[in-house]
């Protein structure tokens, strides 16, 4: 199952999609696709109330709504920094002993098209396609692999677009060049983990100005979702609807020589296997 929000900014309404064409609206069964859904009606829930309406016929037609992130605003948002060996060589960081986390503000969060808006003062401005994690169910001292898969939602593609001399030159706060407005696109939409034969088996492509610059697989993660789902969980309590990203593959702007970031203009496109894609131009800021 595939979950999509649709609609302006800030009036986005719930839907579920069928295909490229049309979707199943569920504004009626639940007011958002936020804490209170995935804490309550949920996926399992949702599951043959759609099926319903699917057999019912009741199905709507995409009209090019904008489209939003697939889910609410989180409690949180939690990054895992250099999961993928290759990468952390490239910017020429160690490959950590442990899972790197950071902080990345909830109102970072963007649709998959919206615009992305470059900080004031920002030089160094980046994208890194990414594998995001939606928490099903609250989490706290997972005992098992299996608990820690039972735990999660779905999956959805983000770019965690990074400010790098705010991340790496100020005191070496990650959460600084994390967590501007609009620097967490995500979508266009959820899908459920039913959708995928294999989790570690996609592929993640991002282009700048129509160049590749990052092509990757989850086969090359140092920890996998479900590892790192059960490894947050030791540390801190993961509430219905958090958002945990798990790394991005080699090939962002800071990693060429000379480095190439972002700037007013630029339009950086994105895709993971089974999870759309996304296209966003970047702005700066008023």
């Amino acid at each position: 199952m595939r979950l999509m929000r649709i609609g302006p900014r800030g009036s986005e309404r719930p839907v579920v999609r069928v295909d490229a064409e049309s979707y199943v609206d569920v504004a009626d069964l639940t007011a958002d696709f936020g804490e209170d859904f995935f804490g309550g009606l949920g996926i399992a829930g949702l599951r043959p109330l759609v099926a319903e309406r699917i057999a019912a016929g009741r199905l709507e037609r995409f009209a090019g709504e904008r489209i939003g992130a697939p889910i609410a605003r989180p409690h949180q948002i939690i990054g895992i920094g250099m999961n993928f060996a290759d990468h952390a060589a490239e910017i020429g960081l160690p490959v950590p002993t442990e899972p790197l986390i950071f902080s990345k503000s909830p109102n970072s969060l963007a649709g998959p098209n919206d615009d992305v808006v470059i900080p004031r003062g920002s030089r160094k401005t980046d994208y890194e396609v990414e594998l995001g994690v939606v928490i099903g169910r609250r989490s706290l001292y997972l005992a098992s692999d299996e608990e820690a898969a039972a735990a999660i939602a779905g999956y959805v593609l983000v770019d965690d677009v990074s400010e790098r001399e705010f991340q790496q030159e100020r005191a070496g706060q990650f959460m600084k060049g994390k967590s501007a407005p609009t620097f967490c696109p995500t979508g266009p939409w959820l899908a459920t983990p039913d959708e995928f034969a294999d989790i570690r088996a996609l592929e993640l492509t991002s282009t700048v100005d129509g160049e590749r610059r990052q092509h990757g697989s989850t086969a090359t993660m140092i920890a996998g979702p479900i590892e790192i789902v059960r490894y947050l969980s030791r540390f801190l309590a993961l509430e219905p609807g958090d958002l945990v990203l798990t790394g991005t593959p080699p090939g962002v702007g800071a990693g060429f020589t000379p480095p190439r970031f972002l700037a007013p203009g630029s339009v950086v496109e994105l895709t993971i296997d089974g999870l759309g894609s996304q296209r966003q131009t970047f702005v700066a800021a008023d």
